[in-house]
């Protein structure tokens, strides 16, 4: 590259590129713009859906490449806007396990491009899509890129307790930053694993990668990448992941980072 800045800049959504409810800066929309027309493949590699996903994909004007999302486990052709691979698992053996630890947990399983099918009502900022309300032999009954667990009366630090020892043989979790939720995956799905795959079959060094993120769920991601970075609002344990801090999403530490390199 020209700038000699990376080539593979992989991007969270919620809490890096955007405050959750909110439209991406001009600023950071600017600084992604200038990455791309210097030639890095920038991804946004997002725990959000298909459907949510999209319209960040337009406020950054990203019109092609590749996006990540579902942490990794649906890779989505930009310029389509549909997937291109998605990394499915059998749901039942989880939801089971998790039955017996937390009763009243609340399940909701990603139909791609549809919505979700969930066992009860959760909150949630993103309600696109198709939203049923089915039993948990329903739920159960076909496979899926993701599982979300919600435990309405439970805390995140009881929760965390309890799914201490389990183990659900071909799916691993992980779990949100703000209460009891958790997501599971494929065995081995990350958003790290998601990425590494795409650097190989673009080419990229190694070293010519950079992450930006601030969740439980980009912990992978950081070991992927050359460089990662934090934003100043993660938690202090994904902060001590990373090689560098960044200023927090309402101060665009995103642009912060991009401009080093890529000046709009």
């Amino acid at each position: 590259m020209a700038t000699g800045g990376p080539q593979l800049i992989a991007l969270d959504v919620d809490g890096t590129l955007l405050d959750t409810g909110s439209p991406v800066s001009e600023r950071v929309a600017a600084a992604v713009r200038a990455a791309v027309a210097a030639g890095a493949h920038v991804v946004v590699t997002t725990g959000r859906t298909v459907l949510a996903t999209r319209s960040v994909l337009a406020e950054l004007g990203l019109v092609e490449g590749h996006a990540l999302c579902s942490n990794g486990a649906v890779h989505v052709d930009v310029a389509k806007g549909q997937p291109l691979t998605v990394q499915d698992f059998d749901p039942a053996p989880a939801v089971v396990a998790l039955r017996a630890l937390i009763p009243e947990m609340i399940f909701a399983v990603e139909k791609v491009g549809v919505g979700y099918w969930a066992t009860g009502v959760s909150p949630g900022q993103f309600s696109l899509g198709e939203y049923l309300l089915v039993d948990h032999s329903a739920l159960s009954s076909e496979r899926t890129p993701r599982l979300n667990g919600w435990w309405p009366q439970g805390s995140l630090a009881e929760m965390l307790r309890l799914l201490a020892e389990l183990q659900v043989p071909g799916a691993s979790w992980v779990h949100g930053e703000f209460g009891p939720w958790l997501t599971v995956s494929r065995q081995g799905v990350s958003k790290g694993w998601a990425l590494e795959r795409l650097r190989l079959a673009l080419h990229v060094p190694r070293a010519a990668t950079l992450a930006i993120g601030d969740g439980y769920n980009d912990r992978e991601m950081f070991r992927w990448a050359a460089h990662s970075v934090a934003m100043a609002n993660a938690p202090a344990e994904v902060r001590g992941l990373a090689d560098e801090v960044t200023g927090n999403v309402l101060e665009d530490g995103v642009a912060t980072v991009l401009e080093r390199w890529f000046r709009p």
